[in-house]
C-alpha cells in the first residue's frame, strides 16, 4: 500500500483546494478508528473520511455517509466540542512525513478566537488523530491515546505537549539535491534507506531511473498543478494491488489499470475494493474468530467423547468378570492379585486381575458396579455427543454466513444471534437495540418464480416456518451449512430448470460456494419440521430429493 509522503503532499493539495476556509458543520465517528467530518465551503458541502486502521490509514472525500452509532463515541463529542463551527485556515504537510495537519479557528466558551490543530498521521499501525491546542502546544486529546507502557520514547496523552515522531536518518523527497540522489547505489532497498517520504514502489521506480532527480521533479510539478493521474492497479480478479498517481512499471504490464479524476475516489476504490481493509472483514474478524475458537473446542469434545463412548461400549467384559468371579468364589482366596479361569462360555482360559485388598466377593460386585457405570455412561455420552453435534452444525453454518458475507449489517445480525444463543456475551450499550426486521436475498428464475434466501439461520426460520407456504418449495446444501432457500411457487409446478436454478442458488449461499457438483436437498416446504429445543436454522426433513449443481446466482 503506497500511502506514502508523496500521496500525503499530493492529498494535501487537494485538500487545500476543496476545504481551505472551509467551516466544519458536524463530526461523526462510525467506528473506534473512523471519523468523518461534514464541512461547508464556498462550492457546497463536502465529506472528509479519516482513519487511522493499521491495514487501512488514510484521509480522503467520501460520497456515501458511513453508519453511525446511536450513541456518539467520547473522541467525537470532544471534537464536537471543540470544532464544530471552526474555520479551516490552514492545511500543510509536516515536510516529507506522512503527516497532514488541518489548523482551525474557533470560538472557546467566552467568545473568543482560539487556534487548534487537528493532525493526521498516517503512519500503519502508530498512525493517530490528534487534536493540540495552539496556544499551549498541549495534546487537548486523540483518537488513540498512547502511553508510556505502549512506547517509552512517545507518549501521546491529553495535556502532555505534542511532540512530532522521532525523525529517521533520511533525505526528504522534497528537498533532496541532485547529487545527493545521484550518489545513492542504484537500487531499491539503498534508495528507500536513504530517501525519506517514499514507498517501496517508488523506490522501485527511481533505481531503474537514469534521471531520478528529475522523475522527482516532474512528480512535485504535477501536484503543485494539480495535474497528476491517480490511478489502482488490479489483478486478474479485479482486486486492487497498488495505487499511486505516478505510473509503476512493476504493474504497468502485469496489472489492468484504472485512473481517476481525483485522489479521493481513487483511495475510496482501492480501500472499498481491497480485501486485507473491507470494512466487513474487519467487523467480522472479532466474530470469525470466535466461532473458530469454540468450533475447535468442540472438536476436540467430540473426539473425547467419542472416544470415551467407544470405551463404554466395550465393556462387556466386566459384567463377563463379575459373573465368573461369583462362579468360581471358591478358587479364590483374599490377597490373590489375580485368577484363572474357565469361561463356561466357550471353555477358554481367563486371566481375571483382582484388588489384594479386597474379598473375591467384593472384587466380583466391583466389576458388576463398573459395567452398570459403563452401560450407564453409554447413554449419557450418546446424549452428550448428540448436543455437541447440534452446537457444530449450528456454528459450521454461522461460520459459513461470515465468510461468504460483505455487509456489515448481515455482521451486525448474526452477532446478535449469537448473543441471543448465548455463544457470546452482550456488549454494554447505552441504547435500545433495534428489533431486527428480516430481509432475505430475493432473486427471479428464468421462469419468474420468485427465490427469497435466509441471511443467517434466524432468518432461515422466518422463511421456512412463517414465509413460505406448505406449497412452496425448500432448498438446502446436502450435508454442507448453507442457507434455507424457499422457491414461492403459487400453487404452480416448478420446471425442472427452475429446480436446477434454485439448487445454484442455494449452493451459492453455502460452504460450498466456490466447489463443483454440490448435492442440493429439495422438498415441498410441508415436509420440513422444525424439532422442539432445536437451534435456530435447524430443521428435519423427509421425501427430499437430490440435485448437483454448480454455485452460481441467476443473471
Amino acid at each position: 500500500m503506497a500511502f506514502d509522503g508523496i500521496i500525503t503532499c499530493a492529498m494535501v493539495k487537494e485538500l487545500q483546494d476543496k476545504i481551505y476556509l472551509g467551516k466544519i458543520e458536524k463530526v461523526y465517528q462510525p467506528e473506534n478508528d473512523e471519523l468523518v467530518f461534514h464541512i461547508h465551503t464556498k462550492t457546497g458541502n463536502v465529506k472528509l473520511f479519516a482513519s487511522v486502521g493499521s491495514a487501512h490509514a488514510r484521509l480522503h472525500f467520501i460520497e456515501e455517509n458511513p453508519k453511525n452509532p446511536p450513541v456518539p463515541l467520547a473522541f467525537c463529542m470532544l471534537l464536537r466540542k471543540h470544532l464544530q463551527g471552526g474555520r479551516i485556515v490552514e492545511i500543510s504537510q509536516k515536510d516529507s512525513e506522512r503527516i497532514i495537519e488541518i489548523s482551525l479557528e474557533t470560538l472557546n466558551e467566552l467568545g473568543f478566537t482560539v487556534s487548534k490543530k487537528l493532525i493526521f498521521e498516517i503512519m500503519g499501525k502508530h498512525s493517530n488523530i490528534i487534536l493540540v491546542d495552539m496556544t499551549t502546544g498541549k495534546i487537548i486529546d486523540s483518537i488513540k491515546r498512547v502511553s508510556i507502557d505502549v512506547n517509552r520514547v512517545r507518549q501521546v496523552l491529553p495535556g502532555k505537549e505534542y511532540e512530532y515522531p522521532p525523525a529517521q536518518d533520511k533525505l526528504p523527497f522534497k528537498a533532496i539535491a541532485c547529487g545527493q540522489l545521484d550518489a545513492i547505489d542504484a537500487n531499491s532497498k539503498a534508495i528507500l534507506s536513504k530517501v525519506g517520504g517514499i514507498s517501496p514502489a517508488i523506490a522501485s521506480e527511481l533505481a531503474a531511473k537514469k534521471d531520478r532527480y528529475g522523475f522527482l521533479q516532474q512528480i512535485l510539478e504535477s501536484i503543485a498543478s494539480g495535474t497528476f493521474v491517480p490511478r489502482v492497479y488490479l489483478d486478474e480478479k479485479d482486486v486492487p494491488q497498488e495505487f499511486h498517481i505516478t505510473d509503476l512499471t512493476e504493474y504497468e504490464d502485469a496489472a489492468r489499470r484504472m485512473d481517476f479524476q481525483t485522489l479521493s475516489q481513487c483511495l475510496a476504490y482501492y480501500f472499498d475494493n481491497k480485501a486485507s481493509s473491507n470494512r466487513a472483514r474487519q467487523k467480522s474478524h472479532d466474530l470469525v474468530k470466535s466461532v473458530t475458537t469454540t468450533l475447535d473446542k468442540l472438536y476436540l469434545k467430540k473426539q473425547r467423547l467419542s472416544e470415551d463412548l467407544l470405551k463404554a461400549e466395550n465393556s462387556e467384559d466386566l459384567r463377563l468378570y463379575g459373573e465368573l468371579l461369583t462362579a468360581n468364589m471358591h478358587l479364590i482366596k483374599t490377597g490373590d492379585k489375580s485368577v484363572e479361569v474357565v469361561n463356561y462360555y466357550d471353555n477358554s482360559t481367563v486371566k481375571i486381575p483382582l484388588d489384594e485388598r479386597h474379598t473375591p466377593a467384593k472384587n466380583a460386585q466391583q466389576y458388576f458396579k463398573r459395567y452398570g457405570k459403563a452401560k450407564t455412561a453409554v447413554k449419557e455420552k450418546q446424549i452428550q455427543l448428540e448436543e455437541v453435534d447440534d452446537d457444530i452444525k449450528y456454528l459450521e453454518s454461522v461460520l459459513s454466513y461470515l465468510n461468504n458475507t460483505d455487509s456489515v449489517e448481515e455482521i451486525e445480525a448474526l452477532r446478535t444471534e449469537l448473543i441471543e444463543t448465548g455463544y457470546i456475551r452482550r456488549r454494554k450499550t447505552t441504547f435500545k437495540e433495534k428489533k431486527y426486521k428480516p430481509q432475505p436475498h430475493r432473486y427471479e428464475t428464468t421462469d419468474g418464480f420468485t427465490v427469497l434466501v435466509g441471511r443467517n439461520n434466524k432468518e432461515n426460520d422466518y422463511l421456512t416456518l412463517k414465509t413460505a407456504s406448505k406449497a412452496d418449495i425448500w432448498f438446502h446444501t446436502k450435508d454442507i451449512p448453507g442457507s434455507h432457500v424457499i422457491v414461492q411457487t403459487d400453487g404452480k409446478e416448478l420446471s425442472e430448470s427452475g429446480i436446477f436454478e434454485a439448487a445454484a442458488i442455494a449452493a451459492y449461499h453455502s460452504k460450498g460456494r466456490t466447489s463443483e457438483n454440490v448435492p442440493v436437498d429439495y422438498v415441498a416446504v410441508r415436509y420440513v419440521k422444525k424439532p422442539a429445543g432445536a437451534k435456530p436454522g435447524m430443521v428435519i426433513f423427509t421425501n427430499n430429493k437430490t440435485v448437483w449443481v454448480n454455485p452460481g446466482l441467476p443473471e
